[in-house]
């Protein structure tokens, strides 16, 4: 045997772009569903350094057998310029993590992360409504989970990022979704939270900081980080040795690969 039977000269070639890219667990996991779907179809890493982003893409979008690409760090906002449609999670969050050729030829966008962070915590059994959650970060997948969770209708949500207009932006898309929502927009306080999500990159691939200053967390809380490699964050370490309820970036993959794949396949 001299051949593998998974890829050939038919197969459909998607990618996922990030800077870095090791970290990601998609490859694996979406050509497994697609496979599961009988389709001739890879997903594979695609390492563009940040730099040349905008003079890579272009020509990465004339491939004739590239069907979609998957956005992770820190693509998310950059690439809403190369889709010519967007979703309705798009429009609101201004970002995307999926982007799919559509049937006509023209790329279309949209975003999962948020869908993905609802689906996971639900598999788990956790509902957001009427719960107060702490959110950090509101980069691409942030602001995915900032309107996600708003769908949700939490009591309170509190929302926190390095960049202000992010916070103030996030918080407008939040009062629209879910006018009775409490919201904050203040630095991180865990102190009377149900659920911390982390959105920041913080923790990922040997980065040992925690994306707050704490050394305790309520044991009660539930705490979730996006961050798919380590599966152990610091952020995960800690909740665990404090006694909360952990839910793992890769939940949340599972949750949106599904969706991903059926937009793929059925961009609209």
């Amino acid at each position: 045997m001299d051949q593998v039977d998974f890829l050939n000269g038919k197969t459909r070639v998607f990618g996922i772009v990030g800077d870095p890219i090791e970290q990601v667990r998609s490859p694996e996991m979406v050509t497994w569903e697609m496979h599961q779907r009988g389709m001739n179809a890879v997903l594979v890493p695609l390492h563009v350094r940040a730099a040349d982003f905008d003079e890579v893409m272009p020509s990465l979008l004339r491939l004739h057998n590239l069907d979609g690409l998957i956005f992770t760090i820190p693509f998310k906002a950059k690439a809403l310029a190369y889709a010519q449609a967007l979703g309705p999670q798009a429009t609101q969050v201004g970002a995307i993590n999926a982007l799919a050729r559509h049937p006509q030829g023209h790329w279309v966008g949209e975003i999962f992360d948020g869908l993905g962070c609802v689906e996971g915590l639900r598999r788990r059994g956790v509902s957001l409504r009427g719960k107060r959650v702490l959110l950090l970060g509101l980069g691409g997948a942030g602001a995915a989970i900032a309107a996600a969770v708003a769908g949700e209708q939490p009591s309170c949500l509190h929302m926190f990022d390095l960049q202000a207009e992010r916070c103030e932006r996030m918080a407008e898309v939040v009062a629209r979704i879910s006018p009775a929502t409490h919201i904050v927009t203040a630095p991180p306080d865990v102190q009377g939270m149900d659920v911390l999500l982390n959105a920041t990159p913080v923790g990922m691939l040997g980065d040992a900081r925690l994306p707050l200053a704490v050394t305790r967390l309520p044991p009660e809380m539930l705490v979730f980080d996006a961050i798919v490699k380590p599966e152990e964050t610091p952020l995960l370490a800690l909740a665990e040795a404090c006694g909360c309820t952990v839910v793992r970036g890769r939940e949340m993959m599972r949750g949106q690969i599904a969706k991903v794949v059926d937009y793929f396949i059925r961009p609209s």
